[in-house]
């Protein structure tokens, strides 16, 4: 089963700094259909205007994702990590017991950035940080892994029975994917439009897949389209 979260139906909050559309409920928003999906607890689609941001402020008990699109973000926290990140870089922060940072940036031009967060498999772990980039190349009319656990060819670790693949599809390509038995699969499309087992998402639309043995994935706008997909228990 496919159920589909269309773009336009998500939260959406206009801060003037922050454009944020919420996949999930978060803040503010609360929708309670919406809350979360397995362990994936939060989806933002956030534009920040440039040389803006988040001052520094506190989290705990979250594994949080930030995968830049476009733009730079300047990071820095109290773990000692941070770094600016452009367009295929990917931001791992596991909160723990307690971490606080500073998002902001880097650019005169306005970044975007999807951040997530999925919930840990335990509460009261140690924070820790870490970042890499995932180039074009390799994720090309493929199923790049880029967080996981476990955490092979150079992804990023997390604290959750969770993978999480970036994809760069070209019109008409295709990418096929088997979720394991008792597995949920979330796919979020970031940029252009791509069919799933022949359903149609474009830009901002998410999809929760239950019961789905196979997987086909297909390019389906005039330009590169990108997408996160999420392998979750």
């Amino acid at each position: 089963m496919i159920a589909i979260r269309r773009s336009a139906e998500r939260g959406h909050l206009d801060h003037g700094w922050l454009d944020t559309y919420h996949t999930f409920s978060f803040a503010s928003y609360y929708d309670p259909e919406h809350i979360g999906f397995r362990s994936l607890r939060v989806i933002n689609d956030d534009t920040i205007q440039g040389r803006r941001g988040f001052g520094t402020h506190g989290h705990r008990d979250m594994e949080i994702i930030t995968y830049v699109l476009e733009g730079a973000l300047a990071h820095r926290d109290s773990t000692g990590g941070g770094g600016v990140l452009g367009p295929g870089d990917v931001q791992y922060m596991s909160a723990g017991t307690g971490v606080r940072h500073s998002e902001f940036s880097d650019s005169d031009q306005p970044t975007r950035l999807l951040q997530i967060w999925i919930e840990p498999e335990r509460e009261g772990l140690p924070p820790a940080y870490s970042q890499t980039n995932f180039p074009d190349a390799e994720k090309r009319n493929r199923l790049r892994l880029i967080v996981g656990k476990p955490a092979t060819n150079g992804a990023l670790p997390i604290h959750q029975d969770a993978m999480v693949f970036a994809s760069v599809l070209e019109e008409g390509k295709s990418v096929t994917y088997e979720p394991g038995e008792g597995r949920y699969a979330w796919l979020q499309v970031a940029t252009g439009a791509v069919k799933v087992n022949g359903q149609l998402l474009n830009t901002g639309d998410g999809a929760a897949i239950t019961k789905e043995t196979k997987l086909e994935i297909v390019g389906a706008a005039d330009e590169d389209s990108e997408f996160l997909l999420f392998d979750l228990a």
